[in-house]
């Protein structure tokens, strides 16, 4: 049952990566698993068993959801954006006072509310700044090897910092769409064992995939001093995300038409999220 328990964690990170608006990062901390993954990944040199022990089902999950739920989550979010919106939004608040434990137990000082708001409108401002990126078109050159290497290192980033979506960058930059489209064309071309299809996302999606690897682990580090040495004001700046990633998604809500079915359902799929992230949640965190 932990098992099956930690790879739905792993799961719904892995989705959550896929919407624009909400963080894996930010899931993981409401589950109360970010902490334990953190060190998992830091700490896989000196404790091999152990941090394999802790990442292999949530990571077999995120795969799972990344990959398997690519088609679900497109799905839903093109014939129910509202709805499968604030499912995430529930999932992302549902982990609050959770992390409100955490908070009150460390001592932080004034620093404590610039740090909420600086991080809070770094987050919040952001699908203000640009409403929709111009596409890019992926090609198999050196140059564009070398770009999805930078992006990859930057959705480490945003999988690892709580609060910070990279799917939502991803979209400004003009990104989002043309990887999703090859990561499921790669999966269409496994199913069908067609290896041309299959060749061609391993040479487009492989410099992402390096430098997502590589950026986990660095960024994974500074995430562990500062957990370590700034654990108060680090969650503080964390709930400050929290609180902004709402806003991105409620954003995109508000582009969409509203009925009282649709108001009715998004409600109880948010207190779905809100519930399934209770149950989900490490309480003794």
């Amino acid at each position: 049952m932990d098992v099956i328990k930690e790879m739905c964690r792993g799961s719904l990170i892995g989705a959550a990566n896929i919407m624009p608006g909400i963080s894996g990062g930010t899931l993981a901390i409401s589950m109360g698993i970010y902490d334990r993954i953190i060190y998992a990944v830091t700490h896989i040199r000196k404790d091999f068993k152990g941090s394999i022990r802790i990442l292999m089902p949530i990571a077999v999950g995120a795969g799972l959801g990344f990959i398997g739920l690519s088609y679900v989550i497109q799905w839903f979010f093109a014939e129910y954006p509202v709805q499968t919106s604030l499912l995430f939004t529930g999932l992302v608040l549902g982990g609050i006072p959770e992390i409100l434990k955490t908070i009150r137990k460390e001592k932080t000082g004034i620093g404590k509310i610039p740090v909420f708001v600086f991080m809070f409108l770094l987050i919040a401002l952001l699908p203000f700044l640009n409403e929709s990126g111009e596409m890019v078109l992926l090609e198999l050159s050196v140059s564009m090897a070398a770009k999805l290497f930078g992006i990859g290192i930057l959705a480490a980033a945003a999988m690892v910092i709580p609060g910070v979506s990279g799917s939502m960058i991803l979209l400004f930059l003009g990104y989002y769409q043309p990887l999703l489209k090859e990561i499921t064309s790669f999966m269409d071309g496994f199913l069908q064992m067609d290896l041309q299809r299959m060749m061609q996302g391993i040479l487009i999606l492989g410099p992402a995939v390096l430098g997502l690897a590589i950026g986990i682990f660095l960024i994974a580090g500074c995430m562990e001093y500062l957990l370590k040495h700034h654990k108060g004001l680090t969650y503080w700046g964390i709930l400050g995300l929290i609180f902004a990633s709402p806003v991105g998604i409620l954003s995109e809500i508000l582009k969409y038409p509203v009925d009282f079915f649709t108001i009715f359902t998004g409600m109880a799929a948010c207190a779905a999220g809100i519930f399934t992230a209770f149950f989900l949640g490490e309480k003794e965190s």
